[in-house]
């Protein structure tokens, strides 16, 4: 999109009007940063997603790859596409997603956030958490895309809780995804049997249907308090960065909403791609 181009779409969406439906809600386990340039199963089911939602006024993403001290969110006009990864072919390091950013949504997120002090960032951009999934939704870079980092400081009802005050820019049209893996386990992976789909250890299986369920059942409390959720769930959860954006997405579930699993398959053993998508539209 050229500045002048840009210019004139942020000046007509500058106010983003409430529309008589709110826009759905992504967890999008988003995996290897290849997906971002691969025809895979995973890729070709972001593309079909986009076909399925209404088309976004913004997108705002939570990834597992901005982990700050403190809450901070990017508000430049055009935000840069961060390659925040090694050891992988020069295709996917050239890769440019030139999406425009959205200050004055950011400005307005900011001042939606009352549980903490959010900082209007400049400096980052969007990490393959965000752009390896959005380039394939809206190829076209034509519509604003946001960041929010996860305050690393913070435990999961921390993460919960700022995340329900987010809850009117589904109003206004904003697609928020909460980008990382349900599973999560590097250290365990299987990297002899990443071509054998669906292989899983015990631990990863139980693991993914034990959040499942919760989610499921709407036990938002228990999948906060996940480190009490037993040795499974320990293994899937090492660190935190890549569980903590389902949570971001769970906090929007409004009580219309439906639950749909997606992409829900494992990856090498110690890693699932299970996606969910939160929304009180017809399918």
């Amino acid at each position: 999109m050229s500045i002048a181009g840009f210019s004139a779409f942020r000046n007509f969406t500058s106010t983003l009007p409430d529309q008589d439906f709110l826009m759905p809600v992504l967890f999008i386990g988003h995996g290897s940063p290849m997906n971002g340039i691969q025809d895979t199963e995973f890729s070709r089911r972001w593309t079909k997603m986009a076909t399925e939602i209404p088309t976004p006024k913004a997108v705002l993403v939570i990834s597992a790859h901005w982990f700050t001290r403190g809450t901070k969110i990017t508000a430049m006009d055009f935000p840069r596409t961060i390659h925040d990864f090694g050891g992988f072919p020069d295709e996917l390091f050239a890769v440019q997603y030139p999406a425009p950013g959205y200050p004055e949504l950011a400005k307005e997120t900011a001042n939606l956030i009352t549980t903490t002090q959010v900082e209007l960032d400049h400096d980052w951009g969007l990490d393959h958490g965000t752009w390896t999934i959005i380039r394939h939704m809206y190829p076209d870079a034509n519509i604003p895309v946001l960041q929010l980092s996860i305050d690393y400081t913070k435990g999961g009802q921390f993460h919960y809780e700022l995340a329900r005050e987010l809850v009117a820019l589904r109003k206004k049209g904003v697609l928020i995804v909460g980008s990382g893996n349900m599973v999560h386990n590097l250290r365990m992976v299987a990297w002899n049997r990443l071509d054998d789909p669906g292989f899983g250890y015990d631990w990863a299986i139980a693991a993914n249907e034990q959040f499942k369920s919760l989610i499921v059942s709407g036990n938002h409390k228990a999948l906060m308090e996940y480190g009490s959720l037993g040795r499974e769930a320990q293994l899937a959860i090492p660190t935190p960065e890549h569980y903590l954006p389902l949570l971001y997405s769970l906090a929007l579930q409004g009580p219309a909403d439906t639950i749909d699993f997606f992409n829900d398959q494992l990856v090498g053993g110690s890693l699932t791609m299970t996606s969910v998508k939160i929304s009180s539209l017809p399918s």
